[in-house]
């Protein structure tokens, strides 16, 4: 079932109780009554569409284009949400688990297994908590620059981060079926069956809801932040065309005429020394496309060489001297 903003809140959660922790990760506390979830939503000051959106996604998960949602979503409240969703696992989940697997097992001297199992535990909890710092301080500081209408510059794009990302979901993922599996297989028979078969309960649940979140960080996460790198790419591809067409120097014999705006700026960029791969950085566009370019050049200047395009651009007007990389 695909829900609208007119349905009511409470529906929701009668469709799948894990939209509670949806409904609490984007900071709608409960007691809404009634009320739909547009009005929800706007009484704690979410943006519905992306609620919607993620609710949507986990409801109906290979149902539904995951591009037709991410088109609706707004970047910076799923950020918050992802945010929020981190401080969760950190700061609640992985530690309230803790507890209960110290009381479910014989934490005694002579129980080596017992010892093991909570040095594990530990060393997965510290790969979460890793894992979620890397993307708070990395992926999440790179969607906020383009939030800020900026073009960041220490990666290519956001696949290149979003490689790194997923690796790291995968081995998260390895370890949390590890620890399962030598509670199960390994632990003495004389434990409190009753508790620690609760804390595995919890841990089987908890497992469940990372990889829910990490997929959606993979797929919808990943594809609503590609959309809007887009967008920002391109607007700045158009102001700074615009800003190099309004300063073109003028030529009185029109030698550059046949070349368009975007093989005159190739050209700038050759001149000042820049490779084919940092003038595809610069431009927001392939290696393949400057090589095209600059054939296209050569084709049309008859001119194959740095050195000859350097003298051909300050003859015609393109670069300064001073710009020059000799």
């Amino acid at each position: 079932m695909q829900f609208t903003d007119k349905a009511h809140m409470s529906d929701l959660i009668h469709d799948d109780y894990r939209l509670l922790q949806v409904i609490s990760r984007f900071g709608i506390s409960l007691g809404f009554g009634d009320q739909t979830i547009d009005a929800a939503c706007k009484a704690c000051g979410v943006d519905t569409q992306t609620f919607l959106a993620v609710a949507n996604f986990m409801l109906n998960e290979g149902r539904l284009s995951v591009e037709d949602l991410a088109e609706e979503v707004s970047v910076a409240e799923l950020v918050r949400y992802l945010q929020r969703s981190h401080t969760y696992f950190v700061d609640f989940r992985l530690p309230a688990i803790r507890r209960k697997l110290i009381e479910a097992i014989d934490c005694s001297a002579k129980n080596q297994i017992a010892f093991l199992i909570l040095k594990f535990y530990d060393e997965y909890a510290a790969e979460v908590q890793r894992h979620m710092e890397y993307e708070n301080e990395h992926i999440h500081t790179y969607v906020q620059q383009l939030l800020d209408g900026k073009v960041p510059t220490l990666h290519a794009d956001y696949s290149e981060l979003a490689h790194q990302h997923h690796d790291n979901h995968s081995s998260i993922s390895k370890s949390s079926h590890e620890l399962k599996d030598i509670i199960t297989k390994y632990y003495p028979s004389d434990s409190d069956t009753q508790r620690l078969s609760d804390t595995l309960m919890d841990i089987y649940i908890m497992e469940e809801d990372l990889f829910t979140h990490c997929h959606l960080e993979d797929t919808l996460f990943a594809t609503a932040v590609q959309c809007l790198e887009r967008r920002v790419k391109a607007r700045v591809v158009d102001a700074n065309e615009a800003g190099s067409t309004s300063m073109q120097p003028t030529n009185s014999d029109g030698a550059q005429d046949d070349l368009s705006e975007r093989e005159q700026e190739v050209i700038r960029l050759v001149v000042r020394g820049l490779s084919n791969k940092e003038i595809a950085e610069k431009l927001f566009i392939s290696a393949n496309t400057v090589m095209t370019h600059r054939r296209n050049i050569a084709r049309k200047t008859q001119i194959h060489s740095p050195a000859g395009l350097t003298i051909y651009a300050i003859v015609n007007g393109l670069i300064n001297l001073e710009e020059v990389k000799l």
